[in-house]
């Protein structure tokens, strides 16, 4: 079967396989997208359609949320974009890069990248194509190695399309993989409405405890709640977004986003973008017009991630983040939304008080190449993590 020809932003495309293909079926292949080529329309047209098609919706993939993190951090990393074609249609993208160490010893590898501010790294793969993505993959890797040992997959769902596709083809191909690591964290996903959630998820006690401190932060002024979409006043509530996460320990830390120039434009950028594509609600609590919360959500249909969140640490004893994440409780009602992940940190104090179920995320490493390199492969994660070994297709 001959390939289809290579489009002009190509490079280094390597045709995969699939597993007794049908006689008609295009050939599946994973291309090197070249970097500078990434927002060139042709290519970016396909991108956006690869988002609204996706199995599942990872915004950190997108190209409003992807590009500003690469420009500003793809290039120390050296990261390259791998896309997933079927004939000439975009059916997967996934960014990696090659690292030198792990566990901390000198071992090269290949890694999904994500960066600080990027919270989920499902690769972007269209409905339908889950496993033959994992195949060709896997089919890339095993033939363009180079020096690395294996594949980290980082912070995949386990429960949904793409990673139950994982476990299936690492069974298939009886592919040996370890766990590197599990964490789960709050997640909204109920069929109940926001009244009768809050109902469930909190004590008549806290509940008439935060109408209380609603009330007591009502009397210091106008006490107003904002819902947004858009792209109106954009750069002034990011403005006002920086200004007031800096204010607090962050700030003082030097973790704030306005602490770096690198990641206040690309907050700015990111926020542009996601409103420009539609992507973006944003959420404020404000006393006499000044904000003492703020959140930022991207919606991404069937799901919503609340991005960033903020308040104001002068009125904590009034709990306005807890406030706002009440009006927050909205998306349940949302048409096109069925869940949201806080994109917190697992054991926040304060979602985990209200958002009661859990998205648990692995991230894994996957053997490629041949026989004696899967055989080193194996030897070094048995003994790096020798009671963590997991066998083929099969979670620990």
């Amino acid at each position: 079967m001959a390939h289809s020809p290579r489009l002009a932003w190509e490079r280094g495309a390597a045709t995969a396989q699939p597993r007794a293909p049908a006689a008609d079926r295009p050939p599946a292949r994973i291309a090197i997208i070249d970097p500078a080529a990434l927002c060139e329309p042709s290519f970016r047209a396909r991108w956006d359609m690869l988002a609204r098609e996706a199995a599942e919706p990872n915004p950190f993939l997108e190209p409003w949320f992807l590009l500003p993190g690469l420009a500003r951090w793809g290039k120390a990393g050296r990261a390259t974009i791998k896309a997933f074609f079927i004939g000439e249609r975009l059916c997967g993208l996934y960014p990696v890069v090659r690292a030198q160490r792990s566990y901390g010893y000198p071992v090269a590898h290949a890694t999904g990248w994500l960066h600080a501010n990027a919270f989920c790294g499902t690769p972007l793969v269209a409905r339908g194509f889950e496993h033959a993505f994992w195949r060709a993959l896997f089919a890339h890797f095993d033939r363009s190695a180079r020096r690395a040992l294996f594949l980290h997959v980082p912070m995949l769902p386990e429960r949904g399309p793409v990673g139950e596709a994982l476990e299936e083809v690492l069974a298939e191909q009886g592919r040996a993989r370890t766990l590197a690591r599990r964490e789960s964290r709050a997640m909204l996903a109920s069929d109940l409405g926001p009244a009768a959630y809050l109902e469930i998820s909190m004590t008549a006690k806290k509940r008439k405890e935060l109408r209380r401190q609603h009330a007591r932060l009502a009397e210091l002024g106008d006490l107003t709640f904002e819902r947004c979409e858009g792209d109106e006043r954009i750069a002034h509530w990011t403005r006002e977004f920086l200004a007031l996460e800096a204010s607090g320990w962050k700030g003082e830390a030097g973790s704030a986003l306005a602490s770096h120039a690198d990641t206040t434009g690309f907050f700015a950028e990111t926020l542009a973008g996601a409103a420009a594509a539609g992507r973006l609600e944003r959420l404020a609590l404000r006393l006499d017009g000044a904000p003492v919360a703020m959140l930022a959500n991207f919606l991404c249909p069937p799901a919503a991630f609340s991005f960033k969140t903020a308040f104001d640490e002068r009125f904590a004893r009034f709990s306005p983040g807890l406030l706002l994440q009440l009006e927050n409780l909205a998306l349940m009602e949302r048409p096109g939304i069925e869940w949201a992940d806080s994109c917190a940190a697992e054991g926040h104090s304060m979602i985990e008080r209200l958002w009661r179920e859990k998205r648990t995320l692995a991230s894994h490493n996957i053997a490629i190449a041949g026989r004696p390199r899967r055989a080193l492969y194996g030897a070094l994660m048995r003994w790096e993590n020798r009671r963590r070994i997991i066998r083929p297709g099969r979670p620990e």
